[in-house]
């Protein structure tokens, strides 16, 4: 079993004997208990009363993400109200999100999937649960369902915060050919095409590929070169739809990481320059997948199986000078890693008691084999390795969830996952290694009343939990704990009462027992304390007529440590304040348009919040004309060229030509106003 410790030599077994894997199942009409054929809905215009088990979860379908302007990839999640995705350093790695009061750094507390993959990565050389999307060709997704707080049996690692599922296209209507043109040398291609069998034939193969180019605004241009590519069969037979995909991305960057205030105010450095021009990195990943969803009269059942690889080689100086004053502070951060799960699922409609009973039952698997390293460079040589490990890291997660229509006004759901780790740390240096168990079971509660006037009240409880990294739970002096417990409530109201508008009020509290983590970037772990969040958050959506619609979202929170630290209470990088807006027109002439803008309040950036980071306000606006086959776009990103903060920290860090060590606020800029054209040839 030794060699097998290695991703690449265990990828060509891995193909073989891949496990099985479950999507989440698709909403129920649970008023009437059966299992619906999923629904593509192309808007946050369904109100999903009467289907809903919380007020927080929703679904956004392709039409409303092919309206909204993007600058990057990651942006695709702010469909979910209340969730900011910002960027802290190079556009090829994942994005930094912001949640329910959560700084979710690249995902430690929100869980990402593609069709039953997972995208969030754990034990990951850069940070626990990074959720790296850029694999994604956005024209190719089909919805986005997303669900907030510790409530859905189905969810666990990384969704205590909440999650996202994302749906690919099964076939195109039509094929297309769209290329992109911006300044600082954006440039980006995209061709798909869907071959369909001869008549009588179910099956269909739908392939894409992509190819973008962008240098951005920075001094160091970022000659960000991005290669993807999307491959998937389907078909049916009998009762059961299949589909075979496979994905592949590769992105090479330079990064303008965040800078030193102090530099900039004083002159020394302008705001889209950098501090070591040498940081930056490459990332691939490739994965092939497998689903079956069988329909019967009375049950469903989904199968997924999955295969994915991928590496990442990063540099970054975030400090400077502060640990070595002659070769600087850059760091590598290297990974090679092969996963492969998954797990089966099986709903049935049934009665108890004469009341009908809808229950769900799965299993999910997963197994990462990593090769994972830290190493001091400069100029991205290397010069010195400061931990390198083969982690195997395996997981089985079991759930079972039933909703009992009680009355004809009152469901009930009852929930429960338990989930087993095992956490396996061969060190190159031996004093690292260690193998480390352990298990968390996590209950859950619900309760929907209604609905009166198409208006339904929620009451939800649940356990949830984050791993850590598999590094510090088998640290030999001080292990983190393996599996950290979240504990979450939420009572909230949804209504369509008034035709075209749906509306959502959620009031939530979310408890960790700890916000222990594994710092990447110093290969060790750090403390921290339990905390509290709680808050309220306002969601709408109107469909005023035909041809004009509106969002408005709206999140307020609180967020405290809960131990006393000596400190102060407040959590570094916790958004109180996020309001997210914009106006959609479509006319049947062709003409459409958006105009969206989002906001986030200040930021402390420390404990006693004696340092902040601003408020920011963003709009970006699209405007766009079918005509025919073609479709002409154009974006303007930052319409008002505010100079935000993208993200903002708080920590020590010396100049070259500083004689000490200076605490400071360092930043990320947003980048200023963009102008981008697009033209879509549908054939």
């Amino acid at each position: 079993m030794k060699n097998y410790r290695h991703p690449r030599r265990f990828l060509a077994a891995a193909l073989l004997p891949v496990g099985l894997s479950a999507h989440p199942a698709a909403p129920a009409d649970l008023e009437a208990l059966e299992t619906l054929d999923p629904v593509v809905v192309y808007g946050r215009s369904l109100d999903l009363v009467g289907e809903a088990g919380t007020s927080s979860q929703g679904r956004v379908g392709a039409a409303e993400l092919a309206q909204r302007p993007f600058l990057r990839r990651g942006e695709l999640l702010e469909v979910v109200p209340g969730l900011v995705v910002t960027q802290h350093s190079g556009s090829g790695k994942a994005n930094q999100y912001f949640l329910r009061g959560f700084n979710l750094d690249h995902g430690t507390d929100f869980a990402v999937s593609v069709d039953g993959m997972p995208a969030n990565a754990r034990s990951h050389a850069h940070g626990q649960g990074y959720a790296d999307t850029n694999f994604l060709i956005p024209e190719l997704i089909d919805h986005v369902d997303y669900q907030k707080g510790a409530f859905a049996a189905e969810n666990g690692d990384f969704s205590a915060a909440g999650a996202a599922q994302f749906s690919l296209v099964r076939v195109l209507p039509q094929g297309f050919a769209k290329i992109e043109l911006g300044e600082d040398n954006y440039t980006r291609a995209v061709v798909a095409e869907t071959f369909r069998q001869p008549a009588g034939s179910t099956a269909a193969t739908t392939v894409a590929a992509e190819a973008g180019y962008a240098d951005g605004p920075w001094e160091k241009p970022e000659a960000s070169r991005r290669l993807n590519a999307f491959a998937r069969h389907v078909w049916e037979a009998g009762p059961s739809d299949y589909a075979l995909t496979a994905l592949a991305y590769d992105g090479r960057w330079n990064s303008s990481d965040q800078i030193p205030l102090r530099a900039v105010e004083a002159g020394d450095l302008g705001r889209y320059g950098n501090l070591d021009s040498s940081d930056g990195g490459e990332s691939r990943r490739a994965s092939l997948s497998f689903d079956r969803v069988t329909r019967q009269p009375d049950a469903t059942t989904l199968l997924n199986a999955y295969v994915v690889g991928s590496e990442l080689d990063l540099y970054s100086n975030f400090t400077y000078f502060l640990d070595d004053p002659v070769n600087g502070d850059q760091f590598n951060q290297r990974e090679d890693r092969v996963l492969l799960g998954g797990s089966a699922s099986r709903t049935w409609d049934g009665t108890l008691a004469g009341r009908t009973l809808l229950t769900s039952v799965g299993l999910q698997l997963r197994q990462d084999f990593i090769d994972v390293g830290l190493h001091r460079t400069v100029d991205r040589r290397r010069l010195a390795t400061v931990r390198r490990d083969d982690v195997r890291e395996g997981s089985a997660g079991l759930f079972a969830e039933s909703t009992l229509a009680v009355a004809s006004w009152l469901r009930a759901t009852g929930g429960a996952r338990g989930d087993f780790y095992v956490f396996d740390v061969e060190g190159r240096d031996p004093v690292n290694s260690g193998t480390e168990t352990a298990g968390i079971f996590s209950p859950k509660l619900g309760l929907v009343a209604g609905p009166w006037a198409k208006t339904e009240l929620y009451a939800n409880a649940g356990l949830g939990f984050h791993s850590n990294d598999a590094r510090g739970v088998t640290d030999p002096v001080d292990p983190a704990t393996p599996l950290v417990r979240a504990k979450n409530a939420e009572l909230g109201v949804r209504t369509s009462a008034l035709p075209g508008l749906v509306s959502t009020v959620s009031v939530w509290r979310l408890d960790f027992d700890s916000e222990l983590a594994y710092v990447g970037d110093a290969g060790a772990t750090e403390a921290g304390d339990p905390t509290r969040r709680y808050g309220v958050e306002f969601a709408n959506f109107y469909r005023a007529t035909s041809w004009l619609a509106f969002d408005t979202d709206v999140a307020f929170t609180r967020a405290r440590y809960t131990g006393n630290p000596p400190g102060g209470d407040r959590i570094a990088n916790s958004i109180s304040a996020v309001t997210t807006a914009g106006v959609i027109l479509n006319f049947e002439s062709g003409w459409s348009g958006s105009l969206r803008a989002r906001y986030f309040g200040p930021q402390p950036l420390n404990e006693d919040a004696s340092i902040t980071a601003p408020e920011s306000l963003t709009f970006n606006a699209r405007l766009a004309r079918r005509l025919g086959d073609w479709e002409l776009a154009l974006d303007l990103l930052n319409v008002f060229d505010r100079d935000n903060y993208d993200i903002a920290y708080a920590y020590e860090s010396r100049l070259a030509t500083e004689a000490a060590p200076v605490l400071d606020t360092h930043f990320h800029p947003a980048e200023p106003r963009t102008v981008r054209a697009s033209a879509t040839y549908r054939f």
